[in-house]
Parts: structure tokens; C-alpha cells; sequence
């Protein structure tokens, strides 16, 4: 009856929608842990001699990791303050040039060092942050530890550790003073574990004293730190220095209360507001909600205990009565269940996930 209806009613077309594809987000994610940054430049260096220069470089230490072809994708130069950033195809690529820090290019040697919007706590989750210990830098007339900027006057040592402090924690701590120019952890080599002291040098060797002077002596968890320079013993700061002094000491302490937070990672999780004391009186309900955490528990990672402190007996207090405690293999399991954990409801409670320091856990101390 009506032929001309339906095809006068041709649909208004959508409009554009523009999406960013999967692996330019990822791109966009990683790239601050995928760039160094290369001072020193001479004049005459332009951005493809820097291209071709690093991926030669790359793939003669063996530090190429992601296949074939070159492990430089960018290169954005200012020539003005002779720098470069120079962005590789993945983070443990990016990793492996920072042990290329004094290799001579254009006849001089050039630092290479993190960019100023690299995020050590965000990198940890994406890759190894320290170069392979096994690149063959003689390759390229380069020396492990010097090339690492861990060598000379000013290489502080950090002693006294507490032995769960991750590469990631330390760093944070040291970089309350400022950039770091070499770090190093030192770690058994069967094991992987830490040996509860590094190496240190900052890029601004002014800070090596106030550094020593603030850090030395505090407590970090059941340890006491010794920081001093490696090749003699404590130094003081000079007059000039007491007022920077005083200002590093400020961001030690707020370091450690953002530690104590539960801030940085470690291995255990904890998440409050999750039951109530009510809910663990019975013994049966009790078992179930352990279940239920054990099973919520395991999807971000290999879980090795799940700790549920209950009231007394007779209902009395008890310390960390509903708080729920999460002990994963590794801090990469640990910083998933504190993501996807935090914020969730468990029946009609929302949940507020932290870390929690591991020796107190260890302890048995579960009203931190």
C-alpha cells in the first residue's frame, strides 16, 4: 500500500567513532618505561644517526629481546639543550640500555639515564627495570658496574635492608633525595633473593652526603639502616646543606608512614571493611567466608595463606578482628588482588584493600 515508505526511510548514518587500537594504548601505557633519555649529544648528532647508533649498540650486547630488526622505534631530539629521548620496542629492552650509561658516541661519551616521567611503581608491573646482567657490553668497550654509574667517589652503600624490600621500595626510598644515576640490589644468585644491601649514585652528587647523613640509622621494618659512602666512612654535611638536610629527613619519614600505609607493594594484602565481627562467630559461616576468600584470592595470583583473625570465645576483642589478610607468592600477585579488590563489595560491605608490611604479618601482629 505504501511502496515508497521504506525506502524514503533510509537510516541516518552513525557518526565516526574512533577507536584507539588496542596496541596503541598499550603503546601509550609503557612508553615512559620505554624511553631513556641521552644527554650530551654533540651538534651533529640528528635523530637517525641516533636511531641507527643505539640499535647497533642494542643487538652487539645482546640486548635485543623483542625478535628481530631494531630495538629503536623513535627518536625526538632538542638540539638546543643536546638531548635526545629515544623509545624502544619494549621495556626490558629500554631495561637493558641503561647499562649503555658513558658509551662513547660522536667521539664523547653521552649519559643515559630514565626520563623524568618514568614511574618506577608502574614499570615494576611491566618488565625487568635493571638491565640483564649478562649483556656482553665489552662489545662495545664498556665495563659492568662503570657503565652503570656505580663506580667512584660518590657510590653510596645502603646496608641493613630488611630482606622483603623489593628493588621497587628501595628505589622509592633513595629517590626521595633525587634521581638516581646506578642502583643495584644485591641478590643471591641461587636464590634471587636479597642480601639486604645495594649501591647507590645519585645523578646529583651533591645530595650523596645528605643522602648518607639522613638515611643512616633509621628504622625500616626489624632492621636498622647503615648508609655511607662505599669507599670510606660517615661524612657530615656541610653548614650549607643542613637546611636540604632537614627537608631529605622530612621525605625519609614520609616515606616510611607511606610504607607503613600500606602504599608500596609487598606480598601480603589487606583488605578491611570486608567482614564483620558478627559474621566469624560461627564456625561454619566462619569457614565459609575462608573459602570464599580463598577462592576470590587465587584469580590474581598463586595465594599461600589467607589469615581471618576472629573474636574471642566469648565475643571479646581481638586484634585485627575484621580485616582479612592475603599472602601471595610475589608482589606481582599481591599488586593485582590490591587493584581488583579494592573498592569490591563483599555482601553489603565495600571493601579498601592495602599492602601490609611482612614482617608483622610473619609475626603474627595483625593490628597495624
Amino acid at each position: 500500500m505504501f511502496p515508497n515508505v521504506f525506502n524514503s526511510m533510509t537510516p541516518a548514518p552513525f557518526p565516526a567513532i574512533s577507536l584507539m587500537p588496542v596496541q596503541a594504548m598499550t603503546q601509550q601505557a609503557t612508553r615512559h618505561a620505554r624511553r631513556v633519555y641521552v644527554g650530551g649529544l654533540s651538534p651533529t648528532a640528528n635523530e637517525q644517526s641516533v636511531a641507527t647508533f643505539f640499535s647497533q649498540v642494542m643487538s652487539a650486547i645482546g640486548g635485543n629481546t623483542a625478535g628481530a630488526g631494531d630495538a629503536v622505534v623513535n627518536v625526538y631530539i632538542n638540539h638546543e639543550k643536546k638531548f635526545a629521548f629515544v623509545e624502544m620496542r619494549s621495556v626490558e629492552e629500554a631495561s637493558n640500555a641503561m647499562a649503555l650509561d658513558g658509551i662513547i658516541l660522536d667521539g664523547a661519551p653521552v649519559k643515559v639515564r630514565r626520563p623524568s616521567d618514568y614511574n618506577p611503581s608502574l614499570a615494576a608491573a611491566l618488565g625487568p627495570s635493571q638491565p640483564n646482567p649478562n649483556l656482553n657490553l665489552a662489545a662495545v668497550g664498556l665495563t659492568p658496574g662503570s657503565a652503570a654509574g656505580l663506580e667512584g667517589p660518590d657510590r653510596i652503600f645502603v646496608g641493613g635492608l630488611p630482606y622483603y624490600f623489593t628493588e621497587v621500595q628501595v628505589r622509592e626510598l633513595l629517590e626521595s633525595f633525587g634521581p638516581l644515576r646506578g642502583f643495584d640490589l644485591v641478590k643471591d644468585r641461587e636464590t634471587g633473593n636479597s642480601k639486604g644491601y645495594a649501591f647507590c649514585v645519585y645523578q646529583d652528587l651533591a645530595v650523596t652526603d645528605i643522602a648518607c647523613a639522613a638515611l643512616n640509622g633509621i628504622k625500616m621494618g626489624d632492621k636498622t639502616l647503615t648508609v655511607r659512602r662505599a669507599n670510606q666512612g660517615a661524612t657530615q654535611p656541610r653548614p650549607e646543606q643542613e637546611s636540604v638536610l632537614l627537608q631529605a629527613q622530612q621525605q625519609v619519614a614520609l616515606q616510611r608512614m607511606v610504607y607503613q600505609a600500606g602504599s608500596l607493594p609487598t606480598k601480603v594484602v589487606c583488605l578491611t571493611q570486608a567482614v564483620s565481627p558478627d559474621e566469624l562467630k560461627d564456625d561454619e559461616e566462619y569457614e565459609d567466608i575462608l573459602e570464599d576468600m580463598r577462592g576470590e584470592g587465587g584469580k590474581y595470583g598463586k595465594l599461600v595463606n589467607v589469615v581471618i583473625p576472629r573474636p574471642g570465645p566469648n565475643g571479646e576483642p581481638a586484634p585485627g578482628v575484621g580485616k582479612v589478610f592475603l599472602e601471595y607468592g610475589d608482589t606481582d600477585g599481591s599488586t593485582k588482588a590490591k587493584v581488583g579488590m579494592n573498592g569490591r563489595k563483599f555482601g553489603e560491605n565495600q571493601v579498601v584493600a592495602v599492602f601490609y608490611p611482612e614482617n608483622k604479618f610473619a609475626q603474627g601482629e595483625y593490628d597495624g
